[in-house]
């Protein structure tokens, strides 16, 4: 792929390649709290917990550098947190039913969890959180 054509790909589809960085740093932090936690608590809270330090680190990044949106912050984030929840509420439901009924080891099952809870709320924060036209794009 020559410099112009990947200058043009990426100018496309930039927000999904940084929403998809910032996603993979975001799951990097949250697999690796919910490994330490995990030797200290349920993997169930530990679950929570881990999410909530990705999505709070997600969030910042997406703002700040992917979407640059900077108007209403704590609405934009409760949007934000709302999906991710939902996210959670996906994400626990699975964990569950590989470890408790599937006997899959909690680890590797937080890794098939991985895949759906990163693609799907990509599509739901640019729709939701982050697709206001009416936007100001200058900080508050």
């Amino acid at each position: 792929m020559s410099t112009g054509k990947a200058s043009l790909f990426y100018q496309k589809y930039r927000n999904f390649i940084l929403y998809a960085l910032f996603g993979v740093l975001s799951t990097g932090l949250e697999f690796a709290v919910y490994f330490l936690l995990c030797r200290f608590m349920s993997y169930l809270v530990a679950n929570v917990v881990a999410l909530l330090c990705g999505v709070v680190c997600s969030y910042l990044l997406n703002r700040n550098i992917n979407f640059r949106v900077f108007d209403k912050a704590m609405s934009r984030f409760m949007l934000f947190l709302t999906v991710q929840f939902f996210c959670l509420a996906l994400s626990t439901i699975i964990l569950y039913l590989l470890v408790d009924l599937a006997r899959i080891d909690k680890l590797i099952a937080k890794g098939f969890t991985l895949i759906p809870i990163a693609v799907l709320p990509y599509f739901l924060n640019k729709k939701i959180t982050f697709g206001n036209l009416d936007r100001k794009k200058t900080k508050a």
